[in-house]
């Protein structure tokens, strides 16, 4: 008979932050038939063995929307994609660096995710908020769509209004591959959630018992991360598979959740249509 509990550590060491209805999810792929416990069950062995989540934090700015470069409207308030590589959303984290001598200093995790799959097509860690890195993820991700298949037309880019992501030579790699770029209104996260809710789930659930001392040592944690977060942990926004899987389908999506900005997009586009 298989140990609940021990299957529950086990994902916690890919895992630190999973909550107890993804682990269950887990627990089903990985057992069948009278070896595999029910939700309620399942949640009253997480309860049970103490695996119930604590919480924590500290925060530095990072981003500078007071820079005085041209800025692009929010094309995706009523924007729903139906299909990989239509929406890319991105965003930049902090991640602290412990040191020896004792207190910390700050490295810098930049995200470009799909917001169709869920899938984190490109990041970086670096010391500095040097818009060079965010060209770099960016280059790199577009290197990566191209040898998916041909260019990127119909992609649109959103992100905050970040000096990163409005410096020129950024602004020019987007416009000469015919991507729509759109960014955030004002500072509220509720304008690009999906960017807000990637860094929660990396660093308050995955990153969530680790302790960095170096770059080097975060970078290796992050890679990991990511081959985990696209290729095993289950995803509510995509019908609980993982965004490699949803990166197969197109359509609409199947949410394990109510989302009331989709519901109200939805709504309107039906109203507006009779």
């Amino acid at each position: 008979m298989q140990d609940p509990g021990g299957v529950i550590k086990e994902i916690r060491t890919k895992d630190h932050g999973i909550g107890g209805l993804k682990l269950w999810y887990m627990h089903q792929r990985k057992f069948t038939g009278e070896e595999a416990l029910g939700r309620d069950r399942f949640l009253e062995v997480y309860r049970r063995n103490g695996l119930k989540l604590r919480s924590k934090a500290c925060k530095p700015r990072t981003t500078d929307s007071t820079h005085g470069l041209a800025t692009y409207a929010n094309l995706i308030r009523d924007f729903i994609p139906t299909g990989p590589d239509q929406l890319w959303v991105r965003d930049i984290t902090y991640i602290a660096i412990y040191r020896s001598e004792g207190g910390y200093c700050f490295c810098y995790l930049t995200v470009i995710m799909d917001a169709y799959t869920e899938e984190i097509k490109e990041y970086n860690v670096e010391d500095s908020l040097d818009t060079r890195n965010s060209i770099f993820a960016l280059e790199m991700a577009l290197q990566n769509l191209e040898d998916q298949h041909e260019g990127a037309n119909h992609l649109i880019h959103h992100s905050d209004r970040g000096v990163q992501y409005a410096s020129s030579k950024y602004i020019g790699i987007l416009t000469s591959r015919g991507i729509r770029i759109s960014m955030t209104e004002s500072g509220d996260p509720k304008e690009n959630p999906q960017a807000e809710r990637i860094h929660g789930t990396i660093k308050n659930e995955i990153l969530r018992a680790c302790e960095f001392h170096s770059i080097d040592e975060a970078e290796e944690a992050i890679k990991r991360t990511v081959d985990f977060y696209n290729h095993e942990r289950p995803h509510m926004s995509v019908g609980m598979r993982t965004p490699a899987e949803a990166s197969k389908s197109t359509g609409e999506r199947e949410l394990k959740w109510k989302s009331y900005r989709e519901h109200t997009i939805k709504k309107k586009v039906g109203d507006e249509s009779h």
